[in-house]
């Protein structure tokens, strides 16, 4: 299949399935949040969530991706079930072992996250969430391996309905505690369930064998402490403005942050998309110019997307939410950007998973995790949650910088002016917006457009071919 077509389609294909499934939640957020009376309920349903994020990444242990590294190793189907089956069964002692743990600690977890002991009950919900995230992971990952489409998308449809299904009426009863953290445990044990049933070909015990643990964790072990990593650049801030502000102020931050995460939805259109196009394109004579040639797409896309969001932001808060919660507007282009860095650094990282060397990931990414803690400490007390925003965004930017170096010294990534000349324009702007209009929605528009223009002139040899090809 063409290479073009290939990640295109599956850009397209798993893009929507993870539109979906992201695009009902933002939907439902101003829902949520005039039906809860105080912005700390939404602050406690946000530390649940960075509980089980943080939980999660500790159960898998990165055998997620090195499962989906060795599924293609061979043309084998016993090989790959033997490598799907050995991965589940070590998923679950993992996670169970993570749950038993967060059970036993629910008294210090509660602590730590809510500042409330009282709240160990939550922990209790948090800890089922994340033995059912960290297998399902697993269970359903066949489905992406074999390229179903079809199967992709209803789930993602039907997973965040069932999730507000049952969380909207606990809500209106009154339990705004629980309402969001036990709905999205059930929703996510239905897919579980079903995702069973769908591949439960690939998965028994039988063909669990332990010679492959070796290679498995290998590559998973080193991917451990990126994903830690992650969780601080994802998830720390949250935790750290709970500490240093207050859960009511973590509920506006979440609240902007919902608005931010609409990049979710072009991050979760790549991720599906990109992992089966990176792996099936690995051994290709031109694959560094492939993977150069995504970065820098994917990276004007990024920034002609975040100027939208920095004119439209305070529109939007001030249209669709009342009191505190429009103070959450600022943070939105921050974090918007911020998970698109992220989805850089993945496809230039990528780079050295092909090549089996998935350390220098920990390194660079140590980096930028560590300017992102130092400078939420600095900055959060100084300017509240813009300053955590703040602190995430930079973190992203020495890691993605560090490491478009580092690949370009061995040869393994190509960058042209015009993508430096993209940036420098997009960093102007970006300035520019926030110093002087960032309550000014036609004059952030007006800027915003020329931005885009100049992008349009930058790649329109790309943008003729692509329109050709959609023709065709």
């Amino acid at each position: 299949m063409n290479k073009t077509k290939l990640f295109l389609e599956n850009f397209i294909v798993y893009g929507l399935g993870g539109v979906i499934s992201k695009i009902i939640p933002l939907i439902m957020v101003p829902i949520v949040a005039k039906i809860m009376p105080t912005t700390e309920y939404f602050g406690i349903s946000d530390m649940s969530n960075t509980i089980i994020s943080f939980a999660s990444a500790l159960a898998i242990m990165g055998m997620y991706d090195a499962m989906y590294r060795l599924f293609f190793e061979k043309d084998d189907d016993n090989f790959k079930k033997e490598i799907c089956s050995t991965t589940l069964f070590f998923t679950i002692i993992a996670s169970t072992v993570v749950f038993i743990l967060m059970l036993l600690f629910k008294n210090q977890l509660a602590k730590c996250f809510f500042k409330d002991k009282g709240l160990f009950y939550v922990i209790y919900i948090s800890a089922m969430a994340t033995l059912v995230s960290a297998t399902n992971g697993i269970i359903s990952a066949p489905t992406r391996m074999q390229n179903q489409k079809k199967i992709f998308l209803v789930t993602n449809t039907i997973s965040p309905i069932i999730s507000y299904g049952i969380s909207i009426p606990l809500l209106l009863k009154g339990y705004y505690i629980i309402a969001l953290p036990f709905a999205g445990a059930i929703s996510g044990l239905s897919m579980e369930i079903v995702f069973a049933v769908l591949n439960r070909k690939w998965f028994s015990l039988k063909n669990v064998k332990k010679e492959h643990l070796k290679p498995l964790l290998s590559i998973a072990l080193p991917l451990v402490p990126n994903f830690l990593i992650y969780w601080i650049f994802n998830s720390s801030d949250r935790l750290m403005i709970t500490n240093l502000l207050s859960l009511g102020d973590d509920g506006i931050y979440a609240v902007g942050a919902k608005l931010g995460m609409a990049s979710q939805l072009i991050y979760t259109a790549f991720a599906g998309g990109w992992q089966y196009f990176a792996f099936a394109t690995m051994n290709e004579k031109d694959q560094v110019k492939t993977n150069s040639c995504i970065f820098e797409y994917l990276g004007a896309i990024s920034f002609a997307g975040t100027t939208g969001v920095c004119a439209f932001s305070y529109f939007i808060y001030d249209l669709l939410f009342d009191g505190d919660y429009v103070k959450g507007f600022i943070v939105a282009p921050y974090l918007f950007l911020a998970p698109l860095l992220q989805m850089l650094f993945q496809v230039e990282a990528n780079q050295f998973l092909v090549i089996k060397k998935t350390w220098p990931n920990l390194f660079i990414m140590f980096s930028g995790a560590v300017c992102n803690i130092g400078l939420n400490f600095i900055l959060i007390p100084r300017i509240g949650i813009e300053g955590a925003a703040i602190a995430t965004l930079l973190g992203y930017c020495i890691t993605d910088v560090i490491c478009t170096i580092v690949l370009i010294k061995i040869k393994l990534m190509v960058i042209s002016p015009r993508f430096i000349g993209c940036l420098a324009l997009f960093c102007g702007y970006f300035v520019f917006w926030r110093l002087f209009c960032s309550e000014r929605t036609i004059l952030s528009m007006l800027g915003t457009f020329v931005v885009c223009i100049v992008f349009v002139l930058f790649y329109s040899n790309e943008l003729k071919l692509i329109t050709e090809k959609i023709k065709n």
